[in-house]
Formats: C-alpha cells, sequence, structure tokens
C-alpha cells in the first residue's frame, strides 16, 4: 500500500473523450517518513509521516501514521510521482463544519403539514419523549451541531497526476472545504 498526506485545492472538470469528469485538485506531497514504528518494539507495524512546515521551526506541520506501508525507511521522501493514472485510492478528511442546525436539516426530517391546525412548527420535530420513562432516551435524532466529521471515501479514481506541480486530479469529490488536510491511500 503507498500513502500521501495533501491539501485539497479544489474542484474543476477535465475533457476526455467527448466526456466531461468532474475531478478534486489535490496539492499532494513531498511527504518525508519521520519514523518506522515495529510490532517488535511497538506493538504494531506502522510509518510516521510528516507533511509541511512550520515558519519558524522549520519541523513538520502535520504529522500522521499509516500501517502496510510497503519498502519504508526512515528519513524516505514520497512525492506524488510514485502515484499513477487509473490507480484506485481511499481519502480521508474531515467534512465541512455546518454549525448548528435544525433536525428537518441534520437528519432530513420532513417536518410538519402546512395547513390544519399547524402554526409555527413546520420545521419542529414534534414529540421527544414518552411517559415512561420520562426523560429523552439518549440518542434521539435532535437538533445540534453538523458536519466537522471525518469522512472515507472509497475507491475513487486518479484520473491525472502533475509530478512538477506536486498535483494529484481525482475522479469525484472528497471531503472538506479547500485547504482541508487529506490522507490519500492506495486501495488493497
Amino acid at each position: 500500500m503507498k500513502a500521501i498526506l495533501g491539501k485539497k485545492v479544489g474542484m474543476t472538470q477535465i475533457f476526455k473523450e467527448d466526456k466531461v469528469i468532474p475531478v478534486t485538485v489535490i496539492e499532494a506531497g513531498p511527504v518525508q517518513i519521520l519514523s518506522i514504528k515495529t510490532k517488535a518494539k511497538h506493538g504494531y507495524d506502522s510509518a510516521q509521516f510528516g507533511y509541511g512546515e512550520k515558519k519558524k521551526t522549520k519541523k513538520p506541520r502535520f504529522t500522521r501514521e499509516f500501517k502496510n506501508i510497503e519498502n519504508a525507511e526512515a528519513g524516505q521522501t514520497i512525492s506524488v510521482s510514485e502515484f499513477s493514472a487509473g490507480t484506485k485510492v481511499r481519502i480521508s478528511g474531515i467534512s465541512k463544519g455546518k454549525g448548528f442546525q435544525g433536525a428537518v436539516k441534520r437528519h432530513g426530517f420532513s417536518g410538519r403539514n402546512a395547513s390544519h391546525g399547524v402554526k409555527h412548527e413546520q420545521r419542529t420535530i414534534g414529540s421527544t419523549g414518552m411517559r415512561f420513562p420520562q426523560h429523552v432516551i439518549k440518542g434521539r435524532k435532535m437538533a445540534g451541531r453538523m458536519g466537522s466529521d471525518r469522512i472515507t471515501v472509497k475507491n475513487l479514481e486518479i484520473v491525472a497526476v502533475d509530478a512538477e506541480r506536486n498535483l494529484l486530479s481525482v475522479k469525484g469529490a472528497v471531503p472538506g472545504s479547500p485547504g482541508t488536510l487529506l490522507e490519500i491511500r492506495t486501495m488493497k
């Protein structure tokens, strides 16, 4: 398995053979392998990646661990040139935050009728409990904070690789707004 870290640049489209392909452009790497963890010493096998740079300290801004990385050595640098068009990847990131939302938007409730005595409560959730146990049951779908969740999108295809500018073009949408840190891994 190969892996790399990157930032979402935005979405655009590529034209191929009379087709329009929606793509997400990701600025990925170069990533440095900071350390290797082994099963004998740490209890599991993984490689720690460093991406970006803090301005004052010159240390990696983001660090992430990936399991099952092939031929990884500490100090090694990984770039987008190791990926090729047509490769299937899975991408993880933090989705856009939507703030405090009502139950109709957050959970897809239909709301109430627009007539027959329903005044000023078309988008309310209705009853939240029952006579016994006389409190709201844990897990009840109600209004609250929406978004800012870790999302993984699988089976995305790399359409184009620009090794000169460290750009990956991936078919489809990936989580987050432009500038979001993304973890890109090849599918098994």
